[in-house]
């Protein structure tokens, strides 16, 4: 009888211990599947498709868009789109062009996924004039996701890439001298935690422009798969080794072939904390439109925060669902992104917002 009494006990501990592994790996996907979205009915969308974050995008698209009406891979598209951001003479954000950080140096952050769910990126990358490229040699000849610093430039010059000179733009090194007459930015240690000083990255520019800092890129091709893109100079006059969400996978990019993509833009940190795409896709999984999911991701970022400090924080989402519908949402007003899907469509569209 005490044998028996045991072997019961026994299993029922171990039924409830199984139990609760099988709640833990639904995690936040169980969570994020609000019942509004059960049956809903899924439209067909564009094939091929590209979008990509604000105004910038529309240049972008079009590199993206050569591949695309051609059959291409999307890989290859997404690559190609933000490599003409990369390239731009004036970018405030994008590229060896972009603003410095406070100590005067440009620091690049990408990455890269494709729709074998395969990814790679690098994050503070200096002299390098094509991040995204250097992600994708990452991706497909380590056996890595991320490499960063001196590593990241050393791979980078071994596959071939030039070292470019060590200077900033004619716009950059104007706007970082008026910068720094305001800052009164000196380097002391935790400097950030001094009273009374204002060097931290502004939350808006001189132009009047919130600092965001990224072009993100998702398409879905003809086949029917997806992939995606980020890259960054990060938030203008950033601490010299700040790195935000954008070379990080699901924060600033994520990529699921069976569900959708999507992309982030604007305070990294933000994105960082929440997860932000991979939130965004994992809703989609559970019946979210792309323009539902990527609300609920900016619903949490101001939750998170409070009203006081949420007026300074620009976060947006834009997403891309299996079937070819899309859409975007953010915390901020004047967030717009670029759609194209075919030769004489590639607009700029305002994106709806909640503040």
């Amino acid at each position: 009888m005490e044998l028996l009494v045991s072997f019961i006990f026994k299993n029922k501990n171990m039924i409830h211990r199984r139990r609760l592994l099988q709640i833990g790996t639904l995690g936040i996907s169980s969570m994020i599947a609000p019942k509004v979205f059960a049956g809903k009915k899924i439209s067909a969308g564009k094939k091929p498709l590209v979008i990509s974050t604000w105004d910038a995008g529309v240049n972008a698209n079009k590199g993206a868009w050569e591949i695309l009406r051609k059959n291409g891979r999307a890989l290859d598209a997404v690559e190609a789109g933000v490599m003409i951001t990369e390239a731009e003479k004036v970018n405030c954000c994008v590229g060896l062009n972009a603003y410095p950080d406070r100590d005067g140096y440009v620091t690049l952050d990408a990455s890269i996924m494709d729709e074998h769910g395969n990814a790679g990126s690098v994050a503070f990358l200096e002299r390098i004039k094509h991040p995204v490229s250097v992600a994708r040699r990452v991706m497909e000849k380590t056996p890595h996701v991320m490499l960063a610093g001196n590593g990241a430039q050393l791979f980078a010059v071994q596959q071939g890439f030039p070292l470019e000179e060590k200077k900033l733009s004619d716009e950059a090194e104007a706007a970082y001298k008026e910068w720094l007459k305001k800052s009164e930015y000196k380097p002391v240690i935790n400097i950030e935690n001094t009273k009374g000083q204002n060097a931290y990255a502004p939350a808006y520019l001189n132009n009047g422009f919130l600092n965001h800092d990224t072009i993100g890129m998702i398409a879905i091709d003809a086949q029917g798969n997806l992939s995606g893109s980020c890259t960054t100079s990060g938030l203008a006059f950033k601490m010299h080794g700040r790195v935000g969400d954008s070379p990080i996978i699901g924060a600033g990019l994520y990529v699921d072939n069976e569900i959708g993509a999507a992309v982030a833009t604007g305070v990294g940190e933000e994105v960082i904390k929440i997860c932000g795409t991979h939130m965004v896709v994992e809703a989609m999984r559970h019946g979210a439109a792309p323009e539902d999911a990527c609300k609920l991701a900016v619903e949490k970022i101001i939750k998170r925060n409070t009203s006081e400090k949420i007026k300074d924080i620009q976060v947006a989402f834009i997403a891309i669902d299996k079937n070819g519908n899309y859409g975007a949402y953010a915390v901020q007003k004047d967030f717009n992104y670029a759609v194209c899907y075919a030769d004489d469509h590639n607009e700029l569209i305002d994106s709806k917002y909640l503040l």
